[in-house]
């Protein structure tokens, strides 16, 4: 089926994500960068402005959020629902990381699912002249939370996995790789998309009072091991497991996630010290999702970023 011509999107983004967005304009001459003015009140309370409002008619515009803190999220709310009334062609709302993923079911009477607030929130975004508004979001940490959205807006999945492959296939040892997952949920959610490796599943087992972590299924000796996830908070289940690995005989072990929020510095765990002491990790690659995490990471080994720009990009034109 031929494919239809390619659209024009005039691209705004919030502050923090002023470096991804300028990445992802640089994909294409059809996406175009446009400005907002983000100030405050005395008060604290935001003050907003975009920038050529009525120059916007017509077209198809996209919003780059990130939604980092929860301080942030109403000032970037206050756009994304302005933007869809400005008599716009259509309305995309470009959220990389959904940041309250992790918080998706209730244990016990009284729990908040905020993954579900989230998805409300979103929800309500308001119709643009073209229909519902598109919400693109990578690897969000529950595959079950797509069922959270209602059916005014049509999220768009996407994952950072093909540019975790594109990389490994770039390794001199290519051929040597095992992929290896913290647990059963990240080889659910991920295995399909990598099956053509050989496979680790690691499991937490309780000894006591503690949660050990054990290598459940598959042989990691001799391996360069990669341990994928969607996304790492301190670290600890991945240098638990990177132990374990090189405990069985792997030769090195590796690391991706697609989102790094490493809150309190928790990156600091894995960088290299270059004080003549083994390096537990050979290379740590993430996305962009998180921008202060990679502006915190430049040039600290072994931390690399590939960079979801071009996915983005795609992900625009859909």
């Amino acid at each position: 089926m031929e494919k239809p011509n390619k659209k024009t999107i005039l691209l705004f983004y919030c502050e923090e994500a002023q470096d991804l967005a300028s990445k992802v304009a640089a994909q294409s001459p059809l996406i175009q960068l446009q400005s907002i003015s983000w100030r405050s009140f005395d008060d604290g309370f935001p003050n907003l402005y975009i920038n050529d409002a009525q120059d916007i008619r017509g077209h198809h515009v996209a919003f780059l959020a990130s939604f980092s803190k929860p301080e942030v999220i109403f000032e970037q709310l206050s756009v994304i629902y302005a933007l869809p009334r400005l008599f716009v062609a259509s309305f995309t709302l470009v959220l990389p990381f959904f940041p309250t993923g992790s918080f998706e079911r209730m244990e016990e009477e009284g729990d908040v699912a905020t993954a579900f607030t989230m998805a409300r929130l979103l929800s309500n975004i308001p119709v643009s002249r073209g229909g519902p508004t598109s919400i693109v979001v990578y690897d969000i940490h529950a595959l079950q939370e797509r069922f959270y959205f209602g059916d005014h807006v049509l999220p768009c999945f996407e994952t950072g996995i093909p540019l975790l492959k594109q990389r490994l296939h770039e390794l001199p040892e290519a051929n040597k790789i095992v992929i290896a997952f913290p647990d059963d949920g990240a080889w659910k959610r991920f295995h399909k998309q990598l099956d053509h490796y050989p496979m680790v599943i690691c499991t937490k087992v309780r000894e006591g009072d503690k949660r050990i972590v054990r290598v459940k299924e598959g042989n990691p000796a001799g391996y360069h091991v990669v341990i994928v996830d969607d996304l790492v908070q301190s670290g600890g289940t991945l240098i638990e497991c990177q132990k374990v690995l090189k405990a069985h005989g792997a030769a090195k072990v590796s690391a991706y996630v697609t989102h790094a929020v490493f809150p309190k510095r928790s990156f600091e765990r894995f960088t290299h010290k270059n004080d003549g002491s083994e390096e537990a990790f050979s290379y740590f690659w993430i996305t962009d999702s998180c921008p202060h995490t990679v502006k915190a990471i430049q040039d600290k080994a072994p931390f690399e970023v590939l960079s979801l720009a071009g996915s983005i990009s795609d992900a625009l034109q859909i």
